[in-house]
């Protein structure tokens, strides 16, 4: 069968079958909006009469053999892999097929412990037992990096029986590994390699940007297309190689997604897809002019660090996506999580995240110029008005973990909740992360220690959103019982 770009077959499919005026006694039960005539008048007649059952004419996400399997396959043609799955799940559910198909109970996967929570918690499902690789750090930023590759080959040196490597491409403030030289080493020691790309759907349709994983040969990677690629919230897609079965995967995908796939969601997906093979080259050269004068503004300012390509060293910081607005702040002696508060209490700007020493603001295909120009003044302003001295400012790093035992075994061992000062050397048995960006300061069978709890309660007071814990105030934490 012919591909062509310019189709999107399920978004065809629901025009078609919108016009054939079908009665409807099947789910959802708002029967096209007719019966919540609120969520229609939010929503519009057109989302509502596009939120359908999966049905002969539209195919079945599970088992795909029409206009999804035909989505897939441009999917697949546009992404340069062997087979693509569309994902409703979000990136988590992608990642956790990809972890979940690659290693069992009681096998090892390499990977920075700078991962996703989605991760994790692959890990807490399937029983696997993670072999961190400890990134490096940068002094000023207070951000982990990438892999070294003598840090992964290391590791598979001392693991020879590790399934997988898995890598973040890129990170969250958009640092690159040596993804091809991780891959060659993962396939030379017959291992597989899995790329967590939910911030890099852009390397796949933009020039001057890192290395797609699929173009890099690995074997898996998890894309979100509702960040940069213009998807609806929610929507992903999961990529494979050659080497890995098709069908295989999909009977993991099918373990945690939902069988009740929304086709809004699964038409956002085939319609971004058409716009990004389309027009993506175009469009992301745009975005990455507008990074390029928002930090050449921001770094005008004084104070301010809008950092790029400039780290880069080769190894740590292989290669930075120069889309990712990026933005130490200490020297103004606010932290990062402070800036993000003040630009959207004070300027009404919802920037991505801040933690202890950074903000991202995160631009794609939607952003204007003009609001590039009001997110600049808004940050001057912010220096003006809220500067401090940077002497009060906590040192943000990187905590290498302890790991006592698999997170699965820590998760549903017996475990009693304590008074969060009173957990030092204990074991925990939940997560702990400031989301965004999700990344665990703690996850089951990790040691808790001095200098994690005075990061915890940094962060609290500083306003970072904490989750993961059962106790919602983080004033407890689950720990395995009698395992100080």
């Amino acid at each position: 069968m012919s591909l062509s770009q310019e189709r999107a077959p399920i978004y065809e499919a629901l025009q078609a079958f919108g016009k054939k005026r079908v009665v409807p006694f099947d789910v959802p039960g708002h029967k096209r909006g007719r019966g919540n005539p609120e969520l229609a008048m939010l929503l519009g007649e057109n989302c509502v009469q596009m939120d359908v059952n999966s049905m002969k004419p539209l195919d079945n996400l599970c088992h795909p053999v029409s206009v999804i399997r035909e989505a897939e396959e441009l999917a697949a043609e546009a992404f340069g892999a062997a087979h693509a799955f569309l994902m409703v799940g979000g990136t988590t559910s992608a990642v956790q097929a990809m972890v979940l198909s690659s290693v069992k109970q009681g096998e090892k996967i390499i990977l920075p412990r700078n991962v996703h929570r989605s991760v994790m918690g692959a890990l807490v499902l399937c029983g696997a037992i993670p072999v961190y690789v400890d990134p490096a750090c940068d002094e000023r930023l207070g951000i982990p990096l990438g892999m070294r590759v003598k840090d992964v080959e290391q590791a598979i040196q001392m693991h020879p029986e590790a399934k997988a490597v898995l890598v973040n491409n890129p990170t969250y403030y958009g640092i690159c590994s040596d993804l091809r030289a991780i891959v060659k080493l993962a396939h030379d020691n017959g291992m597989l390699c899995l790329a967590d790309e939910a911030h890099g759907t852009h390397f796949y349709f933009a020039e001057g940007l890192p290395v797609s994983a699929m173009a890099a040969g690995a074997d898996m990677a998890a894309v979100s297309m509702h960040k940069s690629g213009g998807s609806l919230t929610q929507s992903s897609i999961m990529l494979i190689g050659s080497a890995v079965s098709e069908g295989y995967v999909r009977q993991f995908i099918n373990l945690t997604q939902t069988t009740s796939a929304s086709y809004l969601l699964l038409s956002s997906l085939d319609i971004s897809r058409r716009n990004l093979a389309l027009r993506g080259k175009e469009a992301f050269a745009e975005v990455i002019k507008m990074a390029d004068y928002a930090r050449e503004e921001i770094n005008a300012i004084g104070g301010y660090y809008a950092f790029s390509q400039e780290l880069i060293n080769g190894d740590s910081i292989y290669d930075v996506d120069v889309t990712k607005l990026s933005v130490n702040t200490l020297e103004i002696g606010l932290a990062g999580i402070e800036v993000y508060d003040l630009l959207r209490d004070e300027y009404d700007i919802q920037i991505e995240f801040g933690d202890l020493g950074n903000i991202l603001a995160y631009l794609s295909i939607g952003d204007r110029l003009r609001d590039i120009e009001r997110l600049v003044s808004a940050l001057a302003e912010i220096k003006r008005r809220f500067g401090q001295q940077k002497a009060s400012m906590m040192r943000q790093e990187y905590i290498e973990p302890e790991v006592v035992t698999s997170p699965q075994k820590a998760f549903y061992a017996e475990k009693e909740l304590l008074p969060i000062e009173q957990t030092n050397g204990y074991v925990c048995a939940e997560f702990v992360m400031c989301y965004p960006p999700g990344i665990p300061v703690l996850t089951p069978g990790e040691r808790i220690t001095t200098k994690i709890l005075e990061y915890i309660d940094y962060a609290k007071r500083k306003g970072c959103s904490l989750t993961g814990p059962e106790d919602a105030n983080i004033e407890k934490l689950n720990v395995l019982k009698g395992e100080a």
